[in-house]
């Protein structure tokens, strides 16, 4: 259950930087090896409101495995004054999904970000964000269809891939191009 609190917030936390709505988490969590890909699309993560710092737009989030965490909000959480203590917050997010395989160097379709905010009573929303990478292939796994890669700076990370067909002549060790989403959504109650 730690290990997949930990992915969880991680991802929120890497979604949201990259689209600064989130910023910044105050423990570190060392970069793993990831699991291999399964068939689940998403995974969850419930926490508990334990603080908030309007001044910082810091929120303290207790998770049910006793673990705090510390998130800044940036300016684009529009309904942060409507937060409260006591308050939960449930991150769902759904894993990355790679759409596209080229060569290295090849022009990737155009990087993407959606953010689209709920109307309802209590703050929700949703991120996806579009990405490229250059990696290296470490490991493929056509049943799922998956792919574990490596980037040049030795992060390693794993991808359901869309299409199968993507994978045809995909072997361990090509450098290649991926193009993948992520989503995140978050809901307050």
């Amino acid at each position: 259950m730690k290990l997949s609190v930990r992915i969880v917030l991680a991802g929120a936390i890497a979604l949201s930087l990259t689209v600064s709505i989130g910023a910044q988490q105050t423990r570190q969590v060392a970069p793993a090896t990831p699991s291999p890909v399964s068939q689940t699309a998403t995974a969850t993560v419930t926490a508990q409101i334990q603080a908030i710092d309007s001044q910082t737009r810091a929120v303290t989030l207790k998770g049910k495995d006793g673990a705090v965490s510390t998130i800044f909000c940036g300016p684009e959480i529009q309904r942060f004054s409507e937060l409260k203590v006591g308050d939960t917050v449930t991150f769902m997010y759904k894993e990355a999904v790679v759409f596209s395989i080229a060569k290295p160097g090849s022009t990737p379709p155009p990087p993407g970000t959606a953010v689209v905010r709920s109307a309802g009573d209590r703050p929700a929303g949703m991120i996806a964000k579009r990405e490229t990478a250059e990696v290296t292939v470490l490991a493929i796994d056509a049943k799922v269809p998956s792919l574990t890669l490596q980037r040049a700076d030795g992060s390693k990370m794993s991808f359901k891939v869309e299409n199968p067909a993507n994978l045809e002549g995909v072997k361990v060790g090509d450098k290649i191009q991926v193009t993948y989403t992520q989503a995140m959504a978050v809901s307050v109650k």
